[in-house]
């Protein structure tokens, strides 16, 4: 069964209005090459909803960094609460559904996109369910094992109307959940637009805007709480930074994301760098300082998606921990660890082997060419909107597969 390349009707409307939601730094760099298309369009106009960690000091109030990037906002939908535990976070998707669905009844979008797996993510899809606004949803069909976010993505694939999947392998897994062949597009990550317009920093001017000597191997930490496995958090982050302790090296480390049991991460990286020279916790460092770092580092640690997804460009060596990504394509510079800290440290020694990172050189982006945002801001822009793009059935697979 072929799953891709649907071609839609082009539609009447005249300056449709597109809305985009973004709820943290995390997805904010892989929308920006959206944003950009969708804003040089003549026959579109963009609506920007912000919500989640983009309005929390605690993960640095990120809204102001896209504020600063010139973008206007429509709206601020405020989700997060002080409770980070799993009541705390169920009752920050149901104030996200709440705020979202005002919000998108004053602004009324005639698409929404959403991307990937976040839980504020699905509040938003939700919230436009009852108000018949068709979903776009970006990143779908994809594997994060360890997360609730890969139940919370699925959900979203089946309540969005339009799919906009980064690989071949999604593409074909979206079909899979019952979508019709017609709504998924696979188009490539959106994210890795940018590296072709981003000014990147220099090391000299990375090493004076983070406050910290970028002498000899220099490592990015980010490392998320694993959110089907939240009671473990206070473990898993010993081991991570037991195994970082002893390393010869200038590390740079990210927040973590809003999850269940975030703060035990935050308590323990914030003590970690406070008593270690060569540590510089960031919570922000906007995505011109970030995609920057990651072209200049000698190796990525954690379980951040971006070291599948944008890291391969840069053929940058990644050691990915646990079971948060299982599932993910990922490529030739993935290097994958246990837990536990002797695993870590082995994984960082290989990574930052000269042999390996110098296999890496040239390596193919499994994510693709750089190109996404034109293939997606077509679709949104050409999508018949009406009954036929609302009213969703279910496509059953042939049996014996495609």
């Amino acid at each position: 069964m072929k799953c891709v390349d649907a071609v839609l009707a082009v539609s009447a409307y005249a300056r449709r209005r597109i809305g985009v939601v973004s709820v943290a730094r995390s997805d904010y760099g892989h929308l920006v090459p959206v944003l950009t298309e969708i804003r040089a369009r003549t026959d579109l106009d963009l609506l920007l909803f912000l919500g989640g960690a983009h309005l929390s000091d605690r993960f640095g109030r990120t809204e102001r960094l896209v504020e600063a990037d010139g973008w206007p906002v429509a709206a601020r939908i405020a989700t997060l609460g002080d409770d980070d535990g799993p009541v705390g976070i169920a009752q920050a998707v149901a104030r996200g559904v709440a705020g979202f669905a005002e919000a998108f009844a004053r602004q009324r979008p005639d698409i929404l996109v959403v991307f990937g797996d976040r839980y504020e993510m699905a509040s938003a899809a939700l919230a436009a369910l009852p108000l018949t606004i068709p979903v776009a949803h970006i990143h779908g069909g994809e594997l994060s094992e360890g997360a609730i976010d890969d139940s919370l993505r699925h959900a979203i694939t089946k309540l969005a109307h339009l799919h906009f999947a980064s690989t071949d392998v999604y593409g074909r897994r979206i079909c899979q959940l019952g979508e019709e062949a017609w709504r998924v597009h696979v188009t490539g990550a959106p994210g890795l637009d940018r590296f072709s317009t981003l000014p990147f920093v220099s090391r000299d001017a990375l090493a004076t805007r983070l406050g910290i000597t970028l002498e000899g191997s220099t490592i990015v930490v980010t490392f998320h709480p694993v959110t089907l496995a939240y009671e473990d958090t206070a473990w898993h982050a010993d081991e991570l930074l037991g195994a970082l302790a002893g390393l010869d090296a200038t590390i740079v480390i990210t927040y973590p994301g809003a999850d269940t049991a975030s703060s035990a991460v935050i308590e323990r990286l914030e003590m970690f760098a406070a008593r270690t020279p060569r540590v510089r916790l960031v919570r922000a460092l906007g995505d011109e300082v970030y995609v920057s770092l990651l072209r200049e580092a000698d190796a990525m640690v954690g379980n951040s998606s971006s070291g599948l997804i944008e890291a391969p460009t840069f053929g940058l060596p990644v050691v990915n921990i646990g079971t948060r990504q299982r599932g993910r394509v990922r490529g030739a510079n993935v290097i994958d660890v246990d837990y536990d800290r002797a695993a870590i440290a082995g994984g960082i020694r290989r990574a930052l082997d000269p042999t390996f990172a110098k296999r890496l050189r040239g390596m193919p982006n499994p994510y693709g060419d750089g190109h996404a945002a034109p293939r997606i801001v077509d679709v949104l822009s050409s999508a018949r909107l009406g009954p036929e793009l609302i009213r969703k059935r279910f496509a059953d697979t042939p049996a014996g597969g495609d």
